[in-house]
């Protein structure tokens, strides 16, 4: 199994204490404050605000950053795909990779004949953010995991190629005090928001180390 690529999009504090074991850092095209202490480290992942997105402001973000790897909106009408991939190819100009995420599912069965193949697919994983209503099998290609809870995420590697994943969820739960133990969340035996962070991250390293089942 090839482990994916980790990656953070939070704090400084978070960011750097992922990147001390091996993640990434990403940030959202609206809030780049939080990488400015790393100007000569490539943005591994450049965000967007899918709520509110302005592809203008995420042109502009690109062509300052260029990013490793962005995002373009979310498909959730078919007939908007024409105009995401016109978005998505201007993105290419400035970034190695950009994920198209199909959401509509009239999509399904389809991606091989709609989404070029040197676009990579981003799967939303089911959260109260959001999700992808289209079945597992239809992503017949490597994949990027969006957020979800670290086990989620884990649980789907074992049904699609996972290129890299980014996971913020344990920096909800470390500030109160609770942390993954690779498995679950639960409170930390000694606490403290950074013991928090850390325990988690490692236990994501970990959980994506060998190839394991989990129930």
């Amino acid at each position: 199994m090839k482990t994916p690529k980790k990656i953070i999009t939070h704090s400084r504090r978070a960011i750097d204490l992922a990147r001390e074991r091996g993640w990434h850092h990403g940030a959202r095209y609206t809030n780049l404050r939080d990488v400015k202490h790393l100007p000569n480290e490539r943005l591994a992942f450049l965000d967007i605000d899918w709520k509110n997105y302005c592809f203008d402001r995420h042109k502009i973000a690109t062509e300052a950053t260029r990013p490793h790897m962005t995002v373009a909106r979310d498909v959730e009408d078919i007939a908007q795909l024409p105009a995401i991939l016109e978005e998505a190819s201007e993105l290419a100009l400035h970034a190695d990779i950009v994920l198209i995420v199909p959401k509509d599912p009239k999509l399904a069965g389809r991606f091989p004949k709609l989404i070029p193949s040197d676009f990579l697919l981003g799967y939303s994983v089911p959260s109260k953010y959001g999700s992808t209503p289209i079945p597992l099998a239809s992503f017949d290609r490597p994949v990027h995991l969006l957020g979800g809870r670290p086990d989620t995420q884990r649980r789907l590697g074992q049904h699609l190629d996972v290129y890299s994943i980014d996971c913020n969820r344990f920096t909800l739960d470390a500030r109160y005090g609770d942390y993954f133990d690779g498995k679950s969340f639960r409170p930390h035996p000694e606490g403290g928001y950074n013991r928090c962070l850390i325990d988690s991250i490692e236990n994501i390293n970990i959980l994506w180390e060998k190839p394991i089942m989990i129930t």
